[in-house]
């Protein structure tokens, strides 16, 4: 397929941004418009030859750039292509996120009630007034079990949630907030099964009209593994977990909030191991192992702001503010000696913020280890998704998203939702 094939036949007569060669191995479609954007996509593949990237983007509601190169399993050398799903990473929190925004939207779970209203086992060690929101923002103080626990204990979600739910907090409960990696999901998942008597995964499958197997998925099958990427570690990411592991040698508290208790490996891949297990692929933990390709990605966060494929927009404007109201921010529970940056959580989903700097401030979505992405601007009405199964240290998407506000500063203001 040609990379320069037209998404938006209304926009054939613009020049394109540049008349830089594309790489041959790059496939896909793109509006020429948004050829700056590819370009810089393009780049971000450093060795084709053993990892791969997919790139992928809605302008209000349509298809402009769906992108992908090099390889998605250098084992056997299978290509990228527009089929690849790959793992999310927690990107997968952005969506479940959303999912849970949905159902609010519906009235069948509200942000402000306690927890414990719902799922009352929860409300333990003072944790009684914590609400969904705040579980949603991180502020639980659950970031981590309390002793070492094995792979098959973490897998067992629901099991794994009891146990989350009977530990003592951190800190109070809502008067502090800490990244909860893996934790998150099973909290979560387990929060929405006891308020709505439905199961996030198959929530997801019906907001998004999915049936299986999907193109995108919080839960995946045996189906929707088979031709998922293998993930790959780059060598900035490998000496990090080295620098890691010498650094938190006899540190347990600091080993179990950066392994989930020993579960995962330090940095959460190895070659058969971590998140390139079909275990863990298949788990559901809502935190971290969604499954899907980029252009699934960013139809997902577009038709959360804009009519997407003929359906109507999956929230409304009060759904967005919401899910956008920033619940936590600045220095975390133990960041007294970290000058930052930091993130900033709405109900789950990650705003704009010097640590991650989106399209615009009013942007909102999630990353992903490895550097994974997917958000919605409703400034722009862009829906955006971008994976790889390279593993890197620095997130290569801020170039990518830099090129895209060039490209829309140069098109005509976008219209009122």
């Amino acid at each position: 397929m040609s990379s320069s094939d037209t998404a938006a036949a209304g926009r054939k007569d613009r020049a394109p941004r540049s008349d830089a060669e594309l790489p041959s191995d790059l496939g896909g479609r793109f509006d020429e418009s948004f050829r700056l954007v590819v370009e810089a996509f393009a780049d971000t593949v450093a060795e084709p030859e053993s990892s791969g990237a997919a790139l992928a983007i809605r302008h209000r509601g349509s298809e402009v750039v769906n992108v992908w190169r090099g390889v998605a399993d250098a084992r056997d050398g299978r290509e990228w292509d527009e089929r690849t799903p790959s793992v999310l990473f927690s990107s997968t929190k952005g969506l479940a996120s959303l999912t849970v925004a949905w159902l609010v939207e519906q009235g069948r779970i509200d942000l402000e009630t306690p927890v414990a209203e719902y799922w009352p086992e929860f409300g333990v060690h003072d944790k009684q007034s914590l609400t969904v929101g705040d579980l949603l923002a991180h502020r639980a103080g659950l970031y981590s079990p309390d002793e070492d626990i094995t792979l098959d204990e973490v897998l067992d979600g629901r099991a794994f949630a009891a146990r989350l739910a009977a530990q003592k907090p951190r800190w109070t409960p809502g008067e502090a907030h800490l990244y909860h990696g893996v934790t998150w999901g099973p909290l979560v998942r387990e929060t929405v099964l006891r308020a709505t008597g439905l199961d996030l995964p198959a929530v997801f499958r019906e907001m998004t009209g999915t049936a299986s197997p999907a193109n995108i998925t919080l839960q995946a099958t045996d189906a929707e593994i088979a031709r998922v990427a293998h993930l790959r570690t780059s060598p900035e990411h490998d000496f990090m977990g080295a620098k890691m592991a010498e650094m938190f040698a006899g540190d347990a508290g600091a080993l179990r909030f950066f392994t989930t208790g020993g579960a995962f490996p330090l940095g959460y891949v190895t070659e058969d191991g971590g998140l390139n297990d079909p275990r863990v692929q298949k788990a559901g933990l809502v935190s971290a192992t969604g499954i899907g390709t980029a252009a699934a990605l960013a139809r997902v966060w577009s038709s959360a702001i804009t009519p997407t494929d003929g359906q109507q927009r999956l929230l409304s404007d009060c759904g967005v503010a919401l899910l956008t109201r920033e619940r936590s921010g600045g220095p975390g529970a133990f960041d007294a000696n970290n000058a930052g940056p930091f993130h900033r959580w709405g109900a789950g989903v990650q705003l704009f913020s010097d640590a991650l700097p989106l399209l615009t401030k009013d942007s909102f979505g999630h990353d992903g280890a490895g550097g994974q992405a997917g958000f919605a601007d409703p400034r722009h009405q862009i829906g955006f998704g971008y994976l790889t199964n390279r593993m890197e240290v620095a997130s290569n998407v801020p170039r990518v998203v830099a090129a895209l506000s060039e490209v829309l500063s140069d098109l005509p203001t976008d219209a009122p939702q």
